[in-house]
């Protein structure tokens, strides 16, 4: 009797802990997940000349157009400003260059009034329980803004050095008769000891490690950025006999103003021949990006992280190679303004997909926060694109905004580019037949109803 009392208190202490363990189960089954981690690859100067976009067909980013397979392509992402320090510090805080007045690189971001009340994108993340690290460039030089990260590293290594002539630039070039940093060459630099290769070796370092807290990791790509200067494997891949040029029309700025003219830099690189010189050394700077960005996305997937890490990497801004007479950036047209951006979301994003829709880097801050759970930012001027990123054919009213200077703005839908400048001048390009912009339909009678029309959605953009 004493055994058969025994081993049914057993059996009870037994169904208790069973209901219990049960009940607990369920509880924390109804618990949030663990936050996603963020690995956020910024690339200085990256133009459409990638493979996942259409701008240029002999470029070589194997691993770029990998993490597009795994991620979602925005075939019309576009930047704030196209130039670096206001594009990143748009990206960054969240805010409009109107907002900040940040228009040039020389403008010092951390020195005005308004970013003493402005939490940037890594301050947020820390301060809603991330882990963030940086290195590289992410503001405008690598040592900008550090104090808003964490963890921050200083960059190391060099690109090589080269031999050259008196009077003459690396290319071959005379001194003085274009600006100094549009110079190119191939060094016999080791890839590894080379700043963008550190700099992903220290990312891909990262990923190998163990973390407490969930983690924001920065880690910014200089190249294709001036000066061209990379070790000659990347060269060799694109001979110059085999290199073919961009669409070019001599007459492209007749229609555009009396202002606009072809860049000294231009002029010069057709007088003594170097066009093919010069798409090749922008080739060969983007494969080499392409490698060093291939150290981290190899990384990560040997990492414990790769099923519960949101990847984004983005272009501050596009880059002219001849198009509208010049090159560089600087402008409102499209090769000035149009980015390359992919977005890699767990459970979120379909791997392979793309979408048509027209979104700014602006909107960045917001979706991360979206993506990642975290409370929302009042003070963000962009849109979050998570609805895009769980339906590419959304519905989406939401022209992109691009800024170059106080009154000179530019929007682009889908189908139309309008720009407005501070004198009042205006341009308006039809993409649907017209990739190149190479038609200002602005002073054609026909079209002025749509140029009210884009006129007015800038208006309400500015005045957000």
């Amino acid at each position: 009797m004493k055994n058969k009392k025994i081993l049914i208190y057993s059996f009870l202490v037994l169904f208790l802990a069973i209901g219990s363990f049960a009940q607990k189960t369920k509880k924390e089954s109804k618990l949030p997940q663990k936050k996603y981690n963020v690995l956020f690859i910024a690339v200085d100067d990256l133009n459409d000349w990638v493979g996942f976009l259409d701008g240029n067909p002999q470029t070589l980013t194997p691993n770029m157009d990998r993490l597009a397979k795994q991620s979602m392509v925005f075939d019309r992402a576009y930047c704030t400003a196209s130039v670096c320090n206001p594009s990143r510090a748009a990206i960054l805080s969240g805010l409009k260059p109107s907002t900040t007045k940040i228009y040039g690189n020389g403008d010092k971001a951390f020195d005005l009034p308004i970013f003493k009340d402005t939490q940037m994108l890594p301050q947020y993340f820390a301060a809603n329980g991330y882990e963030t690290f940086s290195r590289g460039k992410i503001y405008h030089t690598p040592a900008t803004g550090k104090e808003t990260w964490a963890n921050w590293e200083n960059i190391s290594g060099n690109y090589g050095k080269a031999v050259k002539k008196e009077g003459l630039m690396a290319n071959g070039i005379p001194k003085g008769e274009m600006d100094d940093n549009m110079d190119w060459y191939a060094t016999e630099q080791k890839t590894e000891d080379t700043p963008d290769y550190l700099n992903a070796k220290w990312a891909a370092e990262k990923l190998a490690g163990d973390f407490e807290k969930p983690f924001f990791i920065a880690c910014g790509i200089f190249r294709p950025h001036l000066e061209w200067n990379v070790p000659k494997e990347f060269y060799d891949k694109f001979p110059l006999d085999k290199i073919v040029l961009p669409s070019v029309l001599e007459t492209d700025l007749d229609d555009v103003g009396d202002k606009a003219k072809p860049s000294k830099d231009y002029l010069t690189i057709k007088k003594y021949g170097k066009q093919k010189e010069v798409v090749q050394a922008y080739l060969a700077c983007v494969n080499y990006a392409d490698y060093c960005i291939g150290q981290m996305l190899d990384a990560l997937e040997k990492s414990k992280y790769k099923d519960n890490t949101i990847v984004v990497l983005w272009g501050d801004h596009g880059w002219h190679l001849g198009e509208k007479l010049r090159y560089k950036k600087f402008t409102l047209w499209e090769e000035a303004c149009r980015v390359p951006l992919i977005i890699k979301a767990p459970n979120v994003t379909t791997p392979g997909s793309r979408s048509g829709r027209t979104v700014n880097l602006l909107d960045l801050y917001p979706t991360l926060i979206e993506l990642t759970g975290l409370p929302k930012n009042e003070k963000n001027e962009g849109i979050s694109i998570v609805p895009i990123l769980k339906n590419p054919k959304v519905a989406w009213d939401h022209p992109s905004l691009t800024q170059m200077g106080e009154g000179r703005n530019t929007i682009r839908t889908e189908k139309w580019r309008y720009i407005r400048y501070n004198d009042n001048s205006e341009e308006l390009y039809n993409h649907e037949n017209d990739a190149l912009e190479w038609v200002n339909l602005a002073n054609k009678p026909e079209y002025a109803t749509i140029k009210a029309e884009m006129s007015k959605k800038m208006d309400v953009i500015l005045k957000k």
